[in-house]
This record gives C-alpha cells, sequence and structure tokens, in this order.
C-alpha cells in the first residue's frame, strides 16, 4: 500500500532522528526521511538533503514536509521546487506533533488533501 510521505527538517540531524524514531514506535508503514544538518552534520539546513529527503519519501501519494525554525523553511521551498515528486505541500505547524498527526492519518491510507487538511485542523 502506498502511502503520503514525510520529511522531517530541523538544523539538527539529532531533532530529526529523535522526531522519526518517536513516530516510528507507533506508525512502521509510513514513509519517513528526515534531512537534518547541514551537509557537513553541522547546525543548519542543506537544500540537497532535502531535495533527496523528498524523492526518498516520495512514493507517489505525495509528500508532507515538516520543518522547524528560520532557513528550513525557505530551503524546504526551494527543495519543493527542484524535486520531482508530483505533490509537495510545506506544512505550517510544530515539527513533532504535527509530522506525529500526519504519520497516523497516513497510516490510514488517507490521501495528501486529506492528511494535510488533518494537520492543518489540528493545529489552527
Amino acid at each position: 500500500m502506498a502511502y503520503v510521505g514525510i520529511v522531517l527538517i530541523s538544523h539538527s540531524p539529532k531533532i530529526v532522528d529523535g522526531t522519526k524514531d518517536m513516530i516510528r514506535q507507533v506508525i512502521k508503514d509510513v514513509p519517513i526521511e528526515t534531512a537534518g544538518g547541514t551537509d557537513e552534520n553541522a547546525v543548519g539546513t542543506s537544500i540537497e538533503k532535502i531535495q533527496q529527503a523528498i524523492d526518498r519519501a516520495n512514493n507517489g501519494q505525495g509528500v508532507l514536509v515538516f520543518y522547524d525554525i528560520g532557513s528550513a523553511q525557505m530551503n524546504a521551498e526551494m527543495a519543493a521546487e527542484m524535486t520531482e515528486a508530483v505533490d509537495v505541500r510545506i506544512m505550517e505547524a510544530p515539527l513533532v506533533e504535527g509530522a506525529y498527526v500526519a504519520a497516523v492519518e497516513s497510516g490510514m491510507a488517507k490521501n495528501i488533501k486529506e492528511v494535510a487538511d488533518a494537520v492543518t485542523k489540528a493545529f489552527s
């Protein structure tokens, strides 16, 4: 079964790795990819890492992208423009909580609009 994919972006690799680990405790099948830190794993973000994570998370159902602060949003937007994924949506929701809600909704085989709407509703 194909699910909506999720990408977690943070200036810290530990934050996205921990978030993914927490979600994996309850949601096993949804594609979740991380893009934490720069290409050298320093604090920051990398457009290339984000783009690769989007491509890996995409299995034809689209990808929701969650980010932490500052330049992560700008880099996520640029990476989304450069990717071949059909439908990539940058979400305005808390990184941990938003990604968790998205994973639960995606795990119920909802489409990208339904998953994105559930996340938006949860945090508006």
